[in-house]
């Protein structure tokens, strides 16, 4: 997750350019989320980048608030408190995407997510590329698994001027993609992520991340979706958890306070389920902001260096009234990587991380609930990464497919029925 990360890749595969955005404490930087590559590219990845304390923005504006929003079409969440999801990559082979989709129904698990890149299979307006979707949505099927789509990464048609992720120049284009995607899959599609990390300015196509913006982009995209798919669930975005601010970053509680504002206090029409990040840092999954901000030297001295995070940004989505509406933790895990410094700081062993990953699951159903919904691990490890890929720490899984101690923990571990 954390660390500065460059991702390139050849012309029509998506890229990111992450600069680490270092928090107090001697630089843990962003969190990397990495997206599916071709076994001779370099990764496609997504960032995160990680931390930062609780404090409360400033209010946005009257003028820059996202108008009402539309008539709500909230659709019934099927997720168990907590309920069980991984991200995987899905997209290049077959034969892997079958291998991974079969580890993940070994584990017990029930959630797949995938990212859907819209540059590519919208190649160009109104030209679809739907032959890897199709496959992975029919080997998702197959496997028992409900797929979890992360939608991002605009084509260079709707964003001119802009290889980075972020908003198109208009988002009647986005609605359209949307439209279209969910009347193909209709029914098919469990849930859809929509965009990654809109509080960092390298997922914003390097501009200032604007919750105002953002709340616009979910309002269309959750109308496109309900329209031709009403059954189909809306995430927001999973926030990067950052103590940068503003040009680079917003931190994700502020990014979070100005989103429900730029909504005027009412998320319907919005999203159905929040969607959050959650690594655990150097700390133990119990351990709590305040003990994390209170402790610098074992913990980074900053509220979002834990997993308990989560409950800063449930505080808020409370104080709005969204008492009855789902978190899913988008991201969550520990990473073994003692290569990287700026990881090293906060690096566990294969076993640690195997035993967090379980006491986090723990935690969350003996707290969290109702509220809780999908948490997802990273990762089933992309095939083509190798040890010099900061993801690579992240997995649970080895890049063949091999059983980490993570993958054998949260097989054993009891699972709430669905």
């Amino acid at each position: 997750m954390p660390r500065r990360f460059l991702g390139t890749g050849r012309p029509g595969l998506s890229i990111l350019l992450a600069t680490g955005l270092l928090a107090a404490c001697g630089g843990p930087p962003p969190s990397v989320a990495p997206v599916e590559r071709a076994a001779s590219t370099p990764p496609r990845s997504a960032g995160h980048p990680l931390p930062t304390a609780v404090s409360r923005g400033a209010p946005l504006p009257e003028g820059m608030r996202s108008g009402p929003p539309p008539t709500a079409t909230r659709a019934p969440v099927r997720m168990s408190s907590p309920d069980y999801g991984i991200q995987a990559f899905l997209w290049w082979r077959p034969e892997v995407a079958e291998r991974d989709l079969a580890l993940i129904d070994q584990m017990g698990f029930r959630w797949v997510k995938q990212i859907f890149g819209w540059r590519d299979i919208e190649l160009e307006k109104g030209g679809f590329d739907w032959a890897r979707t199709d496959r992975i949505v029919e080997q998702a099927e197959a496997a028992g698994l409900k797929l979890l789509v992360r939608v991002d990464h605009q084509p260079e048609w709707a964003r001119a001027g802009c290889s980075l992720m972020g908003p198109p120049d208009d988002l009647a284009d986005l609605a359209d993609f949307l439209g279209a995607v969910a009347e193909r899959y209709q029914g098919r599609i469990e849930a859809y992520q929509i965009w990654n990390e809109p509080n960092l300015a390298r997922e914003w196509c390097d501009q200032t991340p604007s919750p105002a913006a953002y709340a616009e982009m979910l309002q269309t995209a959750y109308g496109a979706l309900k329209a031709a798919d009403p059954r189909a669930l809306v995430i927001s975005a999973g926030l990067s958890p950052t103590g940068s601010g503003p040009p680079q970053a917003l931190p994700d509680d502020r990014f979070l306070e100005q989103l429900y504002l730029a909504m005027n206090g009412d998320s319907d029409g919005y999203f159905d389920v929040l969607g959050l990040h959650a690594a655990g840092f150097a700390a133990p999954p119990e351990v709590s902001p305040d003990e994390a901000a209170a402790d610098k030297a074992r913990y980074g001295g900053e509220r979002f260096f834990t997993f308990r995070r989560v409950e800063d940004l449930r505080a808020i989505m409370e104080a709005n009234g969204d008492t009855d509406k789902r978190v899913a933790i988008l991201e969550m895990g520990w990473t073994s990587d003692t290569v990287n410094p700026a990881y090293a700081w906060h690096a566990v062993s294969e076993q640690t991380k195997a035993d967090y990953l379980v006491r986090a699951f723990a935690y969350a159903e003996a707290n969290w609930q109702p509220w809780i919904g999908v948490m997802s691990p990273i990762y089933i490890c992309n095939q083509d990464w190798t040890e010099a890929d900061e993801q690579y720490w992240w997995c649970i899984t080895d890049p063949d497919g091999s059983p980490r101690p993570a993958f054998t923990a949260l097989e054993a571990m009891p699972k709430r029925p669905e």
